[in-house]
């Protein structure tokens, strides 16, 4: 591809050799220190490097170290999460780290140690996807795939990749995201060859239910997801699962848009302008009602937190949809720490004072008698129906949406229970416009409304 030098791109994404020999020299260091602990502990352990800094295959600046310890099948799991934490926890001491207890499939430690991430996971070892036993336990024999089977000059077509999903944020299979996990990264390139051949097929092949099975297991037909991968380690598991239809889409969209004119700058955080004044002004302009419902997030995992916010955003939208208040869309964000931001783009907001309620069709003579007794004169007949036209109870969105957000009616939403118990706690209905101007509107803030406002902003260049 004549406009791009992809050589350059890789000296600018790619890990420095000082960067490659720092990481190495501390995975090995990590290892020996656990192994050293178990033996010294009577410990059956064994630590291994896996994840994408023992393929060979993270991004300059990216190096999450992940130290996997592996016990044998016949170690109850009770013991296996002991003993697991207790070497992780030990290690990270003796490395003098910063380090908490986190939980995934079981619980495991994730430490920060001269400068790096480093998670201590405790898995079973095993030789095949028929004995798993945890998610967590297949980790390793993706890294024996990868490492078998992703050739040497196909490690920086893994790297072009990664950072192109990055940049055009269809990178990380994190429920925040739902886009392309590293290890899909990795498969694609096996599979199609080389970063250009995974954009020309995205471009020009996919659709939905796009199917890749790389070791011909046949078993694509038991999932349903917009995207089918099966895993070449185990034939009952689709990679691609957490991968939504909207992220395949944008990549798609951006694979077409770098291939009829590709740019350096599509490897590169795109630069945004987002001043809160030209924000303003284009809410204005929409004409439509935009509500923030702002709260503090609970104490739970991230993975945890998003789908409880994502849920609640969809009920909001369903009882003002039920309500007649006609949503144009919605969204929400967070920082995991201070506020959770569901907003709330209204075209009908402000409703008149009667409506139709539409009772049983006249052949039904019993509830037909229920309807009169309960409407009297205010029932007439529509075609074949009966119809009362009734007081409305809630008139305008924001009162209606301050009515439920209390105990005894905070049913009529549906979400996790952390999220309610933070929303009855306390919580903020505010205009976007009058917030825009408040003090409380952050940098992160404006890019979240600046990205709603602009939704293919990073497809292009």
């Amino acid at each position: 591809m004549e406009n791009i030098d992809f050589k350059k791109v890789l000296e600018v994404i790619k890990p420095t050799e000082e960067e490659e020999e720092k990481v190495r020299l501390l995975s090995n260091k990590l290892i020996d220190i656990i192994n050293e602990i178990a033996d010294d502990n009577d410990i059956n352990a064994e630590a291994v490097l896996v994840g994408s800094v023992a393929k060979g295959t993270w991004l300059h600046g990216k190096a999450d170290i992940d130290v996997f310890m592996k016990f044998p099948l016949d170690i109850d799991e009770a013991s296996l999460k002991e003993y697991g934490l207790f070497l992780g926890f030990e290690c990270a001491k003796s490395m003098q780290g910063k380090y908490e207890l986190r939980y995934a499939s079981h619980p495991y430690v994730t430490g920060f140690i001269e400068g790096f991430d480093i998670d201590f996971v405790p898995c079973y070892t095993i030789k095949s996807a028929d004995k798993l036993k945890s998610a967590v336990d297949r980790t390793i024999l993706h890294t024996e795939y990868i490492k078998k089977n992703l050739k040497e000059e196909q490690k920086n077509e893994v790297l072009l990749l990664k950072k192109f999903m990055e940049s055009i944020h269809t990178y990380g299979a994190e429920f925040k995201v739902g886009g392309f996990s590293g290890y899909l990264c990795e498969l694609l390139i096996i599979y199609y060859g080389s970063f250009l051949g995974v954009l020309k097929a995205a471009a020009e092949e996919w659709r939905p239910n796009q199917l890749i099975d790389l070791q011909d297991y046949g078993t694509g037909d038991i999932f349903t997801e917009p995207m089918v991968v099966i895993d070449p380690t185990d034939k009952n598991r689709n990679v691609a699962a957490a991968l939504t239809l909207q992220k395949i889409s944008e990549f798609i969209v951006a694979s077409r848009n770098f291939l009829e004119n590709p740019k350096e700058d599509y490897f590169f955080d795109k630069e945004l302008y987002t001043d809160s004044n030209t924000i303003k002004y284009e809410f204005r302009q929409r004409e439509t009602k935009t509500l923030l419902i702002i709260f503090k997030p609970p104490e739970i995992p991230a993975d945890a937190l998003y789908p409880q916010i994502k849920k609640t955003e969809n009920s909001m939208c369903g009882v003002l949809e039920r309500e007649d208040f006609k949503v144009f869309n919605t969204d929400s964000w967070t920082d995991e720490e201070e506020n959770v931001i569901i907003l709330l783009e209204i075209e009908t907001w402000q409703l008149p004072n009667i409506k139709k309620n539409l009772g049983p069709f006249i052949w039904s003579e019993v509830h037909q008698k229920r309807f009169l007794d309960k409407y009297g004169n205010k029932a007439y007949i529509e075609g074949d129906r009966w119809v009362a036209e009734i007081e409305r109870e809630y008139k305008d969105a924001e009162s209606f949406i301050e009515d439920i957000l209390v105990e005894n009616k905070i049913g009529l939403l549906r979400f996790g229970k952390h999220i309610k118990n933070e929303i009855l706690k306390e919580h903020q209905i505010i205009d976007i416009l009058e917030f825009l101007d408040s003090k409380e509107c952050n940098e992160d803030m404006l890019l979240f409304f600046y990205e709603y406002l602009n939704k293919n902003v990073y497809l292009s260049r």
